[in-house]
């Protein structure tokens, strides 16, 4: 591990320990004012705590951008919108971002010099001897050199877990919006997949009146007449399954955008199409775009904080310089504080350096170390996920444009094939097996085209995740 090297300022010349006491002699805030002078002219020698402080490494990459608008449905980003401006798992983000920014600042305020307003009143009495009473007010100020580096440490590392926690909100906010647009495309996948099941049924139902037409005729027989009832029940079967999870779908989306779970009922209760992803999609994705995953960048800012942690544990092996005083106003009674009081100053320099500890700054630092080797690992193991996320988003979207296409022609040969044995059967050319046949294909083809049509709109969102957002 290296350390960066500060060159450590002469020290102006202060006595150890000053302090003296002497008749009111000139206005008390003129006293006041060159006891601040002093410590703050002390502080300019060394770097300014503030200085160090300005504009902290908060940056989180790239914005979110409205990824979902690519997917072309006003209702999907009504959804989204409201998820992210209500849902409480962003507030609880947004909270820890406020916190660490809050000890950031405390941070910061501890290492600039600090000033206390402090009075007494005192009353003794012992017998045999006549009371005395004795009154003080005064201003104390102090204010510990960083000569150094381990508060400038410290606050490097706070300014770290700022970009720890903003990445976190940003990686929480694509994750809802990701979340949101993969529940509604599911509810739009199951809403084409009852509407297949309801004109199926229909087409079941018709097909079942003409077979017992025809079994009146004596044209067939009871057992064609089972058959279409048995393939009707089990189409009928299928449809509160699929309205049992249509609603369970709306449910999540409602508490997803932090509303009772029945409240988006009337909103997502009309049929409509299921959001179709872009026609093209980049074949490969640059592995520097991992870089603006909110995870890698957290990851990346958790090493820097390990960094600043080791860097403020070494600093303990070295000395610590505070500088102090205070000016204050004495007197025997409190009226005197005004009228006659006595001035007092002191003006304190001091200085601590570990001698013998046991070896417990030495098992810190290995502490705050290990604590780099973690980091870096953890980094590598995200940026390792990263990738794989990429590349099986990719691997499904390019596999279900295949599928898609062939299921296309699928469900079209099983319509025709559909309409031709219905009418063959109406005139009775073909038997009733041949009808049969061609309505569970018919079902079954359109019920996975609308099954791989929602899976390619959900590998689109996927992927957008995967790379940590949209991209150009």
């Amino acid at each position: 591990m290296t350390h960066a090297s500060l060159t450590m300022p002469a020290i102006p010349a202060l006595p150890f320990c000053a302090s003296q006491t002497k008749p009111r002699g000139r206005p008390y805030a003129v006293i006041v004012g060159l006891m601040l002078a002093t410590l703050t002219g002390c502080a300019s020698i060394f770097p300014s705590a503030s200085a160090e402080g300005q504009g902290p490494a908060t940056s989180a990459g790239p914005q979110l951008q409205s990824w979902w608008h690519n997917l072309n449905d006003a209702t999907l980003h009504q959804l989204i919108n409201d998820a992210l401006l209500a849902n409480p798992t962003v507030d609880a983000a947004r909270a820890a971002v406020r916190q660490v920014r809050a000890l950031r600042d405390a941070e910061l305020a501890s290492q600039r010099p600090q000033l206390g307003l402090s009075g007494s009143l005192q009353r003794n009495t012992s017998e045999g001897s006549s009371s005395s009473t004795a009154a003080r007010t005064g201003l104390d100020a102090s204010w510990e050199l960083d000569i150094f580096g381990a508060k400038r440490s410290a606050l490097a590392s706070r300014d770290a877990g700022i970009v720890v926690e903003v990445n976190n909100l940003r990686d929480v906010r694509l994750s809802l919006s990701a979340e949101v647009a993969l529940a509604y495309i599911q509810l739009r996948g199951q809403q084409a997949k009852l509407d297949i099941a309801q004109r199926n049924l229909t087409s079941q139902q018709e097909t079942l009146q003409i077979t017992q037409w025809r079994a009146q005729a004596g044209l067939l027989t009871s057992l064609e007449v089972e058959q279409a009832l048995t393939a009707a029940a089990q189409t009928s079967a299928q449809i509160p399954a699929l309205r049992s999870s249509l609603g369970k779908t709306r449910h999540s989306l409602a508490v997803l955008t932090a509303r009772p779970p029945t409240e988006l009922d009337a909103l997502l209760q009309a049929t409509q199409p299921i959001p179709q992803a872009p026609s093209q999609v980049a074949d490969v994705i640059e592995a520097d775009r991992m870089r603006q995953r909110a995870d890698v960048r957290a990851a990346q800012a958790r090493i820097t904080a390990a960094l600043a942690n080791v860097d403020a544990a070494d600093a303990a092996r070295h000395p610590k310089f505070k500088l102090g005083g205070s000016v204050g106003l004495t007197a025997l009674t409190l009226a005197g504080l005004t009228n006659g009081a006595a001035v007092a100053t002191q003006v304190l320099a001091s200085m601590s350096a570990p001698l013998f500890d046991g070896g417990a700054v030495n098992a810190q630092v290995k502490v705050q170390q290990a604590g780099v080797d973690q980091a870096r690992a953890n980094y590598q193991t995200t940026l390792l996920t990263a990738l794989k996320d990429v590349e099986d988003a990719m691997l499904s979207w390019r596999n279900d444009k295949d599928r898609l296409i062939y299921l296309q022609q699928a469900a079209t040969a099983a319509e025709n094939a559909d309409l031709l044995a219905q009418n063959r059967f109406a005139s009775g050319l073909i038997d009733f097996q041949t009808v049969l046949q061609t309505q569970r294909t018919l079902l079954s083809a359109q019920d996975s085209l609308a099954g791989v049509q929602a899976d390619l709109s959900s590998d689109y969102v996927r992927i957008v995740k995967a790379i940590g957002g949209d991209w150009q």
